[in-house]
């Protein structure tokens, strides 16, 4: 009997250490994310708010993590210390980054809200419990995160390319990303779903690799399908309210527009921005009369939410364009047509930089 006892007491004291340990490492784990997320929130955002949440959430952890825990650690001892994935030797870009870490933190705190119900220290709370609630908050803070980092970026770009079924695509892109451009529009009418997907998801990875926001025409469907930055709308096609609820507060949401009425029908109804032309004749909208300067010196003293001038913007009147008073706009056959799209792009954001 005093073996039996014996025996059963060593199995417990194995079980407690191996989920001390357990909650050792993943305690670590998620402060590490946490601290990796923050320190983009500060420097790289300026923003003392998201800091600040990130901020709480470590010490909140740190609250939990025992002399009791951090005894139990054998880092000799543990077979995971040498285990590494190809995906962890580089990051494409800060969003990835920031994914990572987010997902590092959510899987810790995911471990530590169960293991943590064993775990049952003088607290009026269960460290399980804790944890639960900790993992709904970084979600939550995810959301927020990459929406304000896309919503950043949006602001910051003045020229923005929609593309046109090309045979050179990928090649044009990519050579208008690295002239700088930051935004881009899959537009594609006629192509089947599949091919599509094929090219959304390629033209979605060009564009992360060199951190510009990749948007999808139209197709909410498509824009979930590759994880693409948002969706512009035209008037014909789904209301904003139906694809905010879709995509969620995170992406953005463009709108076509050619009149004072549905630029602040667009506005109302939350769209993140508009579109606002054509201002001249354009075959990639054939039959579409212009909407001329008027319309664009009508939005810059009436539009509060960014705004891209559109159609048949070319180098021969973007000073025309920026005159009424656009600061940013939206081109396809300057960049899709150009030989050269990386000195065109340099050229179309140098001009639009010169705006007062």
């Amino acid at each position: 009997m005093n073996n039996e006892v014996a025996v059963m007491g060593s199995d417990h004291s194995h079980t407690q250490q191996t989920v001390y340990r357990i909650l050792d490492a993943n305690l670590d784990r998620a402060r590490e994310g946490l601290r990796i997320i923050e320190e983009w929130c500060r420097f790289g955002l300026n923003n003392s708010q998201l800091s600040s949440i990130c901020k709480h959430l470590r010490q909140e952890l740190g609250s939990w993590h025992t002399a009791e825990i951090r005894a139990a650690r054998d880092t000799q001892g543990d077979p995971g210390t040498d285990l590494s994935h190809p995906q962890e030797e580089e990051r494409a870009d800060i969003t990835s980054l920031l994914q990572a870490n987010f997902c590092r933190v959510q899987e810790a705190l995911r471990v530590l809200e169960e293991y943590g119900k064993l775990y049952h220290p003088q607290k009026d709370m269960q460290m399980g419990t804790a944890c639960k609630q900790m993992r709904y908050q970084v979600y939550t803070l995810e959301s927020n995160l990459m929406g304000y980092q896309r919503h950043r970026l949006l602001r910051r770009s003045h020229l923005y390319l929609v593309t046109s079924p090309i045979d050179n695509l990928l090649a044009i892109v990519e050579a208008s990303l690295q002239g700088g451009l930051t935004l881009l529009q899959y537009r594609e009418k006629t192509a089947d779903d599949s091919v599509r997907l094929e090219r959304a998801i390629k033209l979605r990875d060009l564009c992360h690799h060199y951190g510009a926001l990749f948007i999808i025409n139209d197709r909410v469907d498509l824009a979930l399908a590759v994880d693409a930055d948002g969706v512009h709308l035209g008037q014909q096609d789904l209301p904003i309210a139906v694809a905010r609820q879709l995509l969620g507060n995170q992406r953005i949401i463009g709108c076509s527009t050619t009149n004072p009425q549905e630029m602040q029908r667009a506005i109302t109804e939350g769209a993140d921005y508009i579109g606002v032309g054509p201002v001249y004749e354009t075959p990639t909208k054939a039959g579409k009369a212009a909407a001329g300067l008027e319309y664009v010196k009508y939005v810059s003293q009436n539009c509060q939410i960014p705004w891209f001038a559109i159609g048949g913007i070319d180098g021969s009147n973007l000073n025309d364009v920026m005159n009424a008073g656009a600061q940013r706009v939206a081109v396809v056959r300057s960049l899709m047509q150009s030989d050269q799209p990386t000195l065109a792009t340099q050229y179309f954001i140098s001009q639009l930089h010169l705006v007062k």
